[in-house]
């Protein structure tokens, strides 16, 4: 902006603020007028939103904003006066000119300004020409007058219809609505921290009234315990010969145990008074703080109406938005993680599942299609939904692509549910596609959404009718109201508490020992006409062994789907909202452990995370390792040689595993780097095979971590990758790798030899 020199920064910020707002209005307008070119209130909306955007270009001295501004008001008046109807191509440059809008504030240096100004200038010019032919109304000639304030200056400005002029000052007129203030994020955050702390503390009170209900009790029983002994003495016929001392002692007492009683009866309805307005206010204090975190949904959906327009065009087809609970209010920390999930999920749905205009039309539906994104709250948890009336997913063909890429074998694949072959889509470089496009076919996509909706403890599921085709495909997200209070269920694993949340937890039980079988070397129990595999929490936080003492076990099911398993704990504690408090930073990612939370007496406990547990119970059972509940947990020693396989390909480290296994190697399996870092800390080998591109931590990185590392540092490495070129080999055995093997020339024996190079035989 060429008027730095001159104009206040903050003037110029807030012009940037507001050149955002009204972009994001006119997107909203240009992608309604396209399927209702002459709708008035739209028309106005946008021709007011640019009047305004012109003014306010004009007030901080950025000719750039004034040039597109002016066009476009000129394009918006035309089509008011019904001389000219704004088709595709009109929407389509009037988006390029809101593109450039976007980019006012954003340019760096002198040539980027100055580019903007020349594309500024061209669109302008482009944009007139369209218009050439139409007169110019009176109103319209105003617009070429001398700049005045007074009608012009709107910042900051709101999409409304403009106030009536009058002699007074702007800035004396009084505040429309409630004032604003900017808050620091982390002064929130503290708040709603100690908010949440005092609500868990005013729930201390309940539970220590109760506890005094019992010394009342006991006070009562005194009291009565007292009164029979005076009847009992007072029947006695030496008693009127007493000591009249002792008598006088007796009769106090008598009368201090009433008054007690009395007084406990009054101070005990004085605290159940005082919990009562203590938990609620608390509770206002709370539900006030989450208030100043919340924002609505639509904040988040600011461009994905233009996002489905423009890669639906991309692709030859036709779809809108439809967005359902715009004012649904969103924590701002899950509002923030929303962008990239729910913009891979929009972009599938076009992509993948609305039919091209031709195929729609025979199959009988509109040419154009509606996906549909929709926010609510439900039985304490935030859910989105993405839905589309498309094609729906191809299960035969899904089926086909899991045999294809060696994920299941064609039996395996031909006994899986509907649901269970669905549970691929979320796999890391799983795709439909065999060819790779501007939109699709890299597979990195439903597994980033995958993990970016499990980092704030969330679920996302996919849900569709293989009974009949083309009637869409709907996922599903399931994400925590807020991230700084949770509600779990308590355990106690070892002699220590653990909190889970109850999001991620799908049923507890009792289940007695006779409905515990034994198949294939794994115990298992029947749930809801499937069976499940058991394993103690015990094995999962490598927390002792379990002692079975009873015939019955406490079980939490967790995960979903095929991905489910008990987890056989000590006991119950129940359920409790936890503040949630973040473990340091300096611990890293502590496996199995989300974060940490006080219970209400005070005493620490870790807040598990369930996703671990699930690949730590996966690992376990990959490995073979899984004891048998009431055997003793304990893993037995060997002589063997233990190698980690960290691959995020579940051919190549099965294949890997198979060799090494075949050799009398003890093999561990880890998903991605992630996962093997936290195995490599967590329990001892004499060898780590890795692969380099893997999601969470690659294997380069993996390396460099086991390296830097005091106890892990001297850890024979090797990496294993289709990456064979002489800088990649380098830049492996820069990081510290011991062997660097090429897939691409990967043979058994070759393997093999490396590994007994480097460790020596399986047994010692």
């Amino acid at each position: 902006m060429t008027s730095g020199d001159t104009i206040p920064p903050s003037l110029i910020e807030l012009f940037c603020e507001e050149a955002r707002t009204q972009a994001q209005i006119l997107s909203d307008g240009l992608l309604a007028l396209e399927r209702a070119p002459r709708e008035p209130v739209t028309l106005e909306a946008c021709m007011r939103a640019a009047h305004s955007l012109k003014g306010a270009a004009r007030v901080v001295g950025v000719p750039v904003g004034v040039t597109l501004a002016h066009v476009m008001e000129d394009c918006f008046v035309a089509a008011q006066e019904a001389r000219l109807t704004l088709d595709a191509g009109h929407i389509d440059m009037l988006l390029r000119g809101v593109d450039l809008i976007v980019q006012i504030g954003t340019t760096r240096g002198a040539e980027e300004e100055a580019q903007l100004e020349r594309n500024a200038d061209a669109f302008a010019a482009e944009l007139s020409a369209r218009l050439e032919g139409t007169a110019a109304p009176a109103s319209m000639q105003l617009h070429e007058a001398p700049f005045d304030l007074s009608s012009e200056l709107t910042l900051p400005v709101v999409a409304a219809p403009e106030p009536e002029l009058n002699d007074e000052p702007a800035y004396n007129a009084p505040a429309a609505g409630p004032r604003m203030l900017r808050v620091r994020a982390d002064t929130l955050d503290r708040l709603l921290s100690h908010s949440g702390e005092s609500l868990v503390e005013s729930r201390w009170v309940k539970p220590f009234a109760q506890s005094m209900l019992r010394v009342k009790r006991i006070q009562r029983d005194a009291n009565r315990a007292l009164e029979r002994l005076h009847e009992t003495l007072a029947d006695v016929p030496e008693y009127q010969q007493f000591d009249p001392r002792a008598r006088a002692a007796l009769d106090e007492a008598r009368q201090l145990s009433a008054e007690v009683h009395r007084h406990l009866n009054e101070r005990l309805a004085e605290l159940e008074n005082f919990d009562r307005r203590s938990t609620h206010l608390s509770q206002q204090l709370y539900d006030e703080a989450l208030e100043c975190r919340m924002r609505p949904f639509v904040d988040a959906t600011g461009g994905f109406a233009r996002m489905v327009r423009d890669v639906a065009r991309s692709l030859g087809k036709e779809a809108r938005l439809v967005i359902v609970g715009e004012s649904t209010q969103v924590d701002r920390d899950i509002l923030d993680m929303l962008d990239g999930p729910l913009g891979h999920l929009l972009r599938n749905a076009v992509d993948h599942g609305i039919e091209p205009p031709s195929v729609r039309r025979a199959l009988g539906k509109p040419a154009e299609g509606t996906i549909t994104l929709e926010a609510r709250h439900s039985a304490g948890s935030l859910f989105i939904s993405v839905s589309d009336d498309g094609a729906g997913i191809n299960i035969d063909a899904l089926r086909r692509v899991v045999v294809q890429k060696a994920l299941a074998s064609e039996a395996t694949a031909a006994r899986m549910s509907d649901v269970e072959l669905s549970e691929f889509l979320f796999l890391p470089g799983f795709s439909m596609r065999d060819t790779v496009t501007d939109v699709s076919g890299r597979g990195v996509g439903l597994d980033a959404v995958q993990d970016a909706v499990r980092q704030v403890r969330g679920s996302v599921r996919v849900i569709h009718d293989a009974a009949q085709s083309h009637t869409g495909t709907r996922f599903l997200l399931q994400l925590p109201l807020t991230l700084s209070v949770i509600r779990s269920l308590i355990v106690e694993v070892a002699g220590e508490p653990y909190g889970l949340p109850l999001a991620h937890v799908t049923r507890t039980m009792v289940l007695p020992a006779n409905a515990i079988d034994l198949l294939e070397g794994h115990q298992h129990f029947s749930f809801d006409g499937r069976r499940l595999g058991l394993v103690t929490a015990h094995q999962v936080l490598q927390a002792g062994t379990f002692d079975a003492t009873g015939d019955q076990f406490n079980i939490v099911v967790i995960g979903q789907g095929a991905v489910s398993y008990g987890i056989v704990v000590d006991r119950f504690l129940g359920e409790r909202m936890l503040v949630v408090q973040p473990l340091d930073k300096r611990l890293g990612k502590v496996r199995n452990i989300a974060a940490g939370a006080l219970m209400e007496n005070g005493d620490p406990l870790l807040i598990a995370d369930l996703d671990d547990w699930l690949r730590s119970v996966e690992k376990l059972v990959a490995g073979g390792e899984i004891g048998r509940v009431g055997a003793g947990t304990a893993r037995t020693e060997t002589a063997a040689k233990r190698v980690l396989v960290v691959d995020d390909s579940l051919t190549v480290r099965e294949l890997e595993k198979k060799l090494l296994v075949s050799r009398g190697y003890d093999v561990t399996i880890a998903v991605d780097g992630m996962d093997g870092w936290n195995a490599v800390r967590g329990e001892r080998f004499d060898l780590v095979i890795t692969d380099i591109d893997m999601p969470r931590l690659d294997g380069i990185e993996l390396v460099s971590l086991i390296r830097r590392d005091a106890q892990l540092s001297n850890l024979p490495v090797m990496i294993v990758s289709y990456k064979d070129r002489a800088e990649d080999r380098q830049r492996g055995l820069d990081a510290g790798a011991d062997y660097y093997l090429a897939k691409g020339s990967f043979h058994d024996q070759t393997l093999l030899d490396a590994v007994r190079d480097l460790i020596g035989e399986a047994k010692s």
